[in-house]
């Protein structure tokens, strides 16, 4: 019997994330673990995680970068670091699609404060835009692990934009698929003739903080104790996360942007 499509509400929504959820609890976990295995070995040895997404999938690296109960040896890397950083104007990012664009990433890595021992996290919904896959290329390339958040069904059904035709997951040592379908949007509006309502933000957080636990886990095992921001909101937590921000200085970026 074939299943009714999910209904237009938000308690239809929330049906599409408990199935994202089953779908990463049911096929993804030894995909975590061996994530999560990656970050504990760069942790452990005086590693950061680098982090980098565009548009929505920006979202993956601001959920592992500088946030309460996430590593402090962490950096999110973003199109706008060629502006604060690099010397552009701020129309530079009035392209819309300028995730598509090639010949950017090697700058936005050579802005960033990168070591060898470092791990990237990148997340792309389609895994195919020209920044993401040049990024990919780049940091593997150079001998970086490289973790990719994408989702397979939709990145199995594109076109890759690069010019090598491949996609992220191509370059990647470990790939977390955030179970989106193939547009990423999971409830019908019949009016306007496609899905509304995204979903693979939900499934890149899950994947992330999944991955997070698991190093950190990992880390407990070998007796090392994980540098983790408590809280900045919380009393009496700045002498804990400026003491870890000056063990890492130089090496992260912490800005409001």
């Amino acid at each position: 019997m074939e299943s009714l499509p999910p209904e237009l509400s938000p308690t239809g929504y929330l049906a599409e994330v408990r199935r994202v959820l089953e779908h990463i609890e049911k096929t993804q976990l030894d995909a975590v673990a061996a994530a999560g295995a990656l970050v504990a070995d760069s942790i452990a040895n005086e590693g950061v995680l680098q982090a980098f997404g565009t548009g929505h999938s920006e979202a993956l690296a601001m959920e592992v970068a500088g946030r309460a109960g996430g590593f402090v040896p962490s950096n999110k890397l973003a199109l706008r670091d060629l502006i604060l950083f690099g010397g552009e104007s701020v129309d530079f990012l009035n392209d819309p699609k300028i995730e598509r664009r090639e010949g950017l990433a090697k700058r936005i890595y050579d802005l960033a404060p990168v070591e060898p021992q470092d791990v990237f996290i990148i997340a792309s919904n389609s895994g195919g835009n020209g920044v993401i896959v040049d990024l990919a290329e780049h940091v593997t390339s150079l001998g970086h692990k490289l973790i990719a958040v994408t989702s397979l069904e939709h990145t199995a059904r594109i076109t890759s934009r690069h010019s090598s035709g491949k996609r992220l997951k191509d370059f990647a040592d470990v790939v977390l698929d955030n179970g989106a379908p193939y547009g990423d949007s999971v409830l019908p509006l019949p009016s306007f003739g496609a899905n509304v309502c995204g979903i693979s933000s939900v499934g890149n957080a899950v994947l992330a903080q999944a991955m997070i636990a698991e190093s950190i886990r990992l880390l407990a095992e070998r007796g090392i104790e994980a540098p983790i921001y408590l809280s900045a909101n919380a009393i009496g937590t700045d002498t804990h996360n400026d003491e870890l921000e000056a063990r890492y200085a130089g090496r992260i970026r912490r800005s409001a942007s």
